[in-house]
């Protein structure tokens, strides 16, 4: 009954936990609002493929966005809520690349057209942000009312980093995936895209369009990535205000990381094993929370820059052997069985 009704209080809990007056967090939801308004309604109102200068223009508009609320944090809040909203910001941003690949993947998979992609990431990103909040509201919930899930976070984490290293390279077919299985079971799939069309009628009957599906994938890996990400930055602060912020200004820059390093992702071959290095240190960090021995923010954005900066340097480095890109066969085409 204790988790229960820890549960149905969450909004409640979330908002006294951090003691933040309901005005910021009003103000930031219509900030984000009007972000995405002129997001799809202004400058993405026509579909059309986002080429790399684009997405390098959105991605460099998007980093300066959460910057400069950094410095808004800074100064509302004080330096020490700034250092943990730049390590969580530089933690999920870090953890999205996986998002990258199979994101790429896919696309790939489902040839979806070039010119679709972008909106089928802007309503799969506006379904995380409903599901990273929910998250974050239980977390931060549940730590604060049952201090010892952290360590049970610290060790999920650690185990999660362990097994990206071991599972690397691993093929899937996701024709097994149980979200896929569930839409099909539900209704049936076109062979065919319809445009911007998510559901069509063939012969009269109302079925899926394969966008349709892409989508349904989409948010179904943002949902098993949040499992991971969502522990790993309340490892940095529990502040939900701090912890909701950093993480929707990292899900909204997504998109236009995706389409700037798309085409060159595999090059960094070793940033997988740097991504799992961060999940296992921030593993760590939780189960030192309460020793003698707990690590300072500081330090922790410290190692999480030189962990990514690293895994980036050593890929650049190294050259990959045929066929040991991540998520690819020998001859570069998806690991997915069709």
């Amino acid at each position: 009954m204790g988790m229960l009704s820890t549960l149905t209080s969450l909004p409640l809990a979330v908002l006294d936990a951090g003691n933040v007056p309901p005005i910021f967090w009003i103000g930031f939801l219509a900030l984000v609002a009007l972000f995405l308004a002129l997001d799809l309604g202004v400058f993405h109102r026509k579909s059309h493929e986002v080429k790399f200068k684009e997405a390098m223009i959105w991605s460099a508009i998007w980093i300066f966005c959460a910057l400069s609320f950094n410095l808004l944090v800074w100064y509302w809040f004080g330096p020490q809520s700034a250092k943990e909203y730049l390590t969580g910001y530089l933690v999920e941003k870090a953890l999205a690349v996986d998002n990258i690949f199979v994101f790429a993947m896919l696309f790939g998979f489902f040839a979806v057209p070039a010119k679709y992609q972008h909106k089928v990431l802007f309503w799969g990103i506006l379904g995380a942000l409903g599901m990273r909040a929910i998250f974050i509201f239980a977390g931060v919930a549940l730590i604060e009312r049952f201090h010892w899930t952290i360590y049970v976070f610290g060790a999920f984490l650690i185990l999660t980093g362990l097994k990206m290293v071991f599972a690397k390279g691993k093929e899937s077919d996701l024709n097994k995936n149980p979200a896929l299985k569930l839409l099909r079971r539900m209704m049936p799939v076109s062979d065919n895209y319809e445009g911007e069309k998510l559901v069509t009628k063939v012969n009269g009957k109302r079925m899926a369009t394969p966008l349709l599906v892409v989508l349904v994938l989409v948010e179904f890996t943002d949902l098993i990535f949040a499992v991971d990400s969502i522990p790993a930055i309340l490892a940095i602060t529990t502040d939900p205000f701090i912890v909701f912020t950093s993480n929707v200004f990292a899900i909204l820059g997504l998109r236009s990381m995706y389409f700037a390093l798309a085409g060159v992702i595999n090059l960094f071959h070793l940033l997988h094993y740097a991504l799992a290095g961060v999940l296992i240190f921030i593993g760590g960090k939780m189960l030192l929370l309460d020793t003698a021995f707990k690590i300072p923010t500081g330090m922790s954005l410290a190692v999480v820059a030189g962990l990514i900066a690293m895994g980036v340097l050593l890929s650049i480095l190294i050259k990959s052997k045929p066929g040991t890109q991540h998520g690819t066969h020998a001859d570069g085409t998806p690991a997915v069985d069709h």
